[in-house]
């Protein structure tokens, strides 16, 4: 060391050291970084869609995507992102907010912790095909799988609304050949649009960026209201205050398609058996594939139709046309009023006070019209056209006067409220976890619960157990609900998951016994 009157210099030997003790976490973290891309990608402005082609070598596999953009109100962050394939291209669709950047700049996750960084600039955007799209194997057992499950559909709770247009459909079934393939043909083709015809709005809705599943119709108040009057109207023409052709009078075409029609609408709220792996793959097929497979549902809901009107011996055992048909009818209207009466219920959860109150008056006077239109029948009077009319203007009414959306958030009274974080938790501590997700307008649901899920017995297994049970609520379509059966191949309710302690989650059938649920919390108790 040296001095000087004005100035000083000073030297430190140290020794050369590894670094910081952490170097190897800080490695991992820097590797997890996302790595740019040397290529730049082009996006371009389409159908109200904005569409980013990333260039990514077509051999690099891209497990659940994301676009995080760099820059801020670009796109709806809360809005669906869709992708696909070109060869080398990964292509992104977005939901745009506001002007696009000239230059766009993102890291797209392509899953297991992965990122990359990339820009792109206005320029062409190649069309592809679905990433991961499902190979034919798969749209084959999908199409069977609803058909396996519409077959089904025809012994579920759900069907109770439809009964007697089937027992209908059945009677008249026993006459002459040609009208009976004929009115077997056209409720067939009824259920198959029907199906395919929701599917189709299902498929438009998703495409608009909203979170929507199967029985999307069902969230909605105006669709209870106007259920509601039609379980009224068809009450009243099975116990014979009027005869309308459509759903009670003679086997014609424009009868069996419009009853067809009806039964898709009102048979097909609920996922049994088969159908929520089947409806679950539809909505991650191609549009064509997806409409395949919501018909193959319609078609399996009309095929032991089929095969009465078809199978000559079994047509004719079935008893002639009688006084009984007149008996059943008027028998199977009870379980129809009860549907009527479960609507006024749901409807009150959905709408509320108001929503109630517009259903009784929409009611009474929809009664008092059928009981006039039938007098005009039996009179045959010509004020029966305009009195149909007037009751096609009072259910337009009602539902314009019910609110357009669910004014409450029920849940389930029968555990928490599931969330994934509240599952997360549980599991984390070891504990044993029954998830179930319902809806107040899925029968099957409410079966279950009240066979199952409710039982003494088994709540007693559970407490003694320490299970936990979180329930979701889809009635209201809850879209982080939706969200997560998507997550898990499906697209409706009901679905019930397991988590045994140091287990995956186990999936249940969708049609749940006291013991199924007993044996679990034993063993989980041991």
């Amino acid at each position: 060391m040296r001095f000087s009157p004005e100035q000083g210099e000073l030297s430190l030997d140290l020794p050369v050291g590894s670094g910081t003790p952490n170097r190897a976490e800080f490695d991992r973290w820097r590797q997890a970084l996302p790595q740019p891309l040397a290529t730049t990608g082009h996006y371009e402005l389409a159908s109200g869609k904005l569409r980013v082609a990333i260039p990514l070598p077509a051999s690099v596999a891209v497990r659940e995507p994301y676009v995080y953009p760099v820059d801020d109100k670009v796109v709806d962050y809360e809005a669906k992102q869709n992708f696909e394939r070109s060869g080398d291209w990964l292509i992104a669709e977005l939901q745009p907010h506001g002007t696009p950047p000239p230059r766009f700049n993102g890291v797209i996750a392509i899953g297991q912790n992965r990122g990359l960084q990339f820009q792109a600039v206005p320029g062409p955007v190649p069309q592809g095909s679905p990433l991961n799209g499902l190979g034919w194997a798969a749209v084959l057992w999908a199409v069977l799988g609803a058909i396996a499950g519409g077959i089904l559909l025809n012994l579920m709770p759900c069907v109770f609304p439809i009964l007697a247009l089937k027992a209908l459909h059945m009677a008249r079934a026993g006459g002459e050949a040609n009208e009976a393939r004929g009115d077997a043909l056209a409720y067939t083709a009824g259920a198959i649009v029907g199906t395919g015809a929701l599917g189709g709005v299902l498929l438009a809705i998703r495409a608009a960026g909203s979170e929507a599943g199967w029985a999307f119709q069902l969230q909605d108040p105006r669709t209870i209201i106007l259920l509601l009057l039609l379980a009224v109207a068809i009450t009243a023409n099975l116990i014979g205050l009027f005869e309308l052709p459509v759903l009670g009078g003679g086997a014609r075409p424009v009868g069996g398609f419009a009853s067809g029609a009806l039964a898709a609408f009102v048979a097909t709220p609920c996922a049994g058996p088969f159908l929520g792996v089947a409806l679950g793959t539809a909505l991650l097929l191609p549009a064509a594939g997806s409409i395949l497979v919501f018909a193959a549902l319609g078609l399996g809901l009309a095929i032991p139709f089929l095969v009465v009107s078809f199978v000559p011996a079994i047509r004719t055992r079935l008893p002639k046309p009688g006084l009984w048909m007149r008996r059943l009818q008027q028998i199977l209207a009870v379980p129809m009023g009860a549907t009527a009466i479960a609507c006024v219920w749901l409807l009150y959860r959905q709408a509320g006070p108001r929503g109630l109150v517009v259903a009784v008056i929409a009611l009474a006077v929809l009664t008092a019209l059928l009981i006039w239109y039938g007098f005009a029948q039996r009179r045959e009077a010509r004020e029966g056209s305009a009195i149909f009319v007037f009751s096609i203007l009072v259910v337009g009414l009602a539902m314009w006067q019910v609110p357009a959306h669910p004014v409450s958030a029920p849940h389930p009274a029968g555990g928490e409220r599931w969330s994934e974080a509240r599952v997360a938790i549980y599991v984390q501590q070891n504990k044993p976890v029954f998830v179930y997700f319902t809806a107040d307008w899925c029968l099957s649901c409410k079966v279950n619960e009240a066979a199952a899920i409710d039982r003494s017995e088994v709540r007693d297994a559970f407490k003694a157990a320490g299970v936990k049970v979180l329930a979701g609520d889809w009635t209201n379509g809850d879209p982080t609900i939706t969200r997560f059966l998507e997550s898990r191949g499906r697209a409706g309710v009901p679905y019930y998951l397991w988590y045994a302690p140091g287990k995956p989650p186990e999936e249940l059938p969708q049609v749940l016994t006291p013991s199924m649920l007993i044996s679990r919390a034993q063993s989980a108790k041991r």
